[in-house]
């Protein structure tokens, strides 16, 4: 066994000192990631910072363009928010798509971002909605944020304390859920703003990414002919057990028409 010490701050400005106090220190938000680690001793944190409980990274504020969520709002909260749905429907409909509830009941934004799982749904609503990730001690644009699987730009010790998303003209979310997990196969948000479009793409690569091909024919014509004989180079996908590199390629090119379906719709 090892030794893990479980802390509960009472302020953001106490866990970033135990964070900076304690190189081994880990923050806790929904843990989803975090505990089945622990419970694989694959990590042993000397201290588990929990966030769950702090003010200053809660609340979900709508303005005329943008829309900021706190970094401890459970995926659950997201998809269930009137703020939410009024500002970006889109986004509130990809956190009711997350895993299952008991996931969605604990899982946070911030954890989710933070971790940059590969496979992940948050991404593509940061990467898409140009967000601005806003940490315990800078804001960090979405284009700049992730790097690599489960690599981001946050030092040691920074927080992710809310994330604020440009509010677009129209977006949406579809993605081929993997039937287990949840999990994106391959996940596409597509968002239009008055003079640009963002297609940001999930579950296809080492981290998010935009698929710029696409944005470039949107931006010329937003409508679903725009693509047509369109699909992503597939030797920069990956192949493996969930699909083929071709195949991965084949559902992008889909599921990006599959969201502007509820544009024509």
């Amino acid at each position: 066994m090892y030794a893990t010490r479980y802390i509960r701050p009472a302020s953001l400005d106490d866990a970033l000192r135990w964070l900076a106090q304690h190189e081994e220190a880990r923050p806790l938000s929904g843990g989803m990631t975090l505990i089945p680690t622990l419970k694989q001793r694959l990590a042993a944190p000397t201290h588990l910072i929990d966030l769950t409980r702090l003010d200053a990274l809660r609340g979900m504020i709508s303005e005329p363009s943008m829309l900021r969520v706190g970094g401890v709002t459970t995926h659950a909260q997201v998809a269930a928010s009137p703020v939410v749905a009024g500002a970006i429907p889109a986004l509130a409909k990809l956190a009711g798509t997350i895993a299952d509830p008991q996931v969605r009941n604990r899982g946070t934004l911030g954890g989710s971002v933070a971790n940059d799982d590969p496979a992940a749904d948050y991404p593509a609503a940061v990467l898409a909605l140009d967000a601005i990730v806003v940490t315990s001690s800078r804001r960090i644009a979405a284009d700049d944020f992730f790097i690599d699987t489960f690599q981001t730009a946050l030092d040691p010790g920074e927080l992710i304390t809310a994330i604020e998303f440009q509010t677009p003209r129209w977006a949406n979310y579809e993605k081929f859920r993997h039937p287990a997990s949840g999990y994106a196969v391959v996940g596409v948000f597509v968002a239009r703003y008055a003079s640009h479009v963002r297609v940001a793409v999930t579950g296809a690569g080492a981290s998010v990414f935009r698929w710029r091909d696409a944005e470039r024919a949107l931006e010329s014509d937003f409508s679903l002919h725009a693509l047509d004989g369109m699909t992503p180079d597939p030797h920069s996908l990956p192949d493996d057990a969930h699909a083929s590199a071709r195949y991965r390629a084949h559902l992008i090119a889909t599921f990006t028409r599959r969201a502007l379906h509820g544009y024509a719709a």
